[in-house]
């Protein structure tokens, strides 16, 4: 799908220019670039951008580079933001967030929270679940289709939590 690679092109690049803020010039590459991953509901298509860290840098100065990530946030960046902070309606909690750790080596090994499924008490009893999952919107971005991909991607924890439902006669 040529908007799908578009997109993926662009993000790629918007992580090109994240790293290079912090990795030594000339570093940067795409080591993988528009590699097909299939899964139970959906395709990813998947990159792989890298570069050493520049001398002075550290794991943190990476991490504070990268977030939030251009595939969660959009470009311009800034701006994006602005406007998700502007337009949703609730805040996303730890979707679209990051999560990992640090080595005893000092690597540093992160994923995005680009699926989740929030579970709270409910203060009548029983609990309240929270799942979220999401699309990028560009400019020539079908609405039909995204809301699509978004069920697309919340269908294997739909499915999870339907298999608590007590079985109907």
């Amino acid at each position: 799908d040529p908007k799908e690679r578009a997109e993926h092109v662009m993000l790629v690049d918007l992580g090109r220019n994240d790293l290079g803020r912090v990795c030594q010039p000339g570093t940067v590459k795409v080591s993988e670039l528009m590699v097909i991953e299939r899964y139970s509901h959906v395709m990813h298509i998947v990159s792989q951008v890298e570069g050493l860290l520049a001398e002075g840098q550290t794991v943190w100065d990476l991490l504070m580079a990268s977030f939030p990530a251009g595939t969660v946030s959009g470009a311009p960046k800034i701006r994006a933001m602005q406007l998700i902070h502007a337009l949703e309606p609730d805040a996303r909690g730890p979707y679209s967030g990051v999560y990992g750790g640090v080595d005893l080596a000092g690597a540093l090994n992160t994923a995005i929270t680009i699926r989740t499924m929030v579970v709270l008490p409910h203060a009548e009893g029983g609990w309240r679940v929270q799942v979220q999952a999401g699309a990028g919107v560009v400019a020539d971005s079908k609405p039909e289709l995204e809301y699509q991909e978004t069920l697309n991607k919340a269908r294997g924890m739909l499915k999870a939590l339907a298999c608590l439902l007590p079985a109907q006669p």
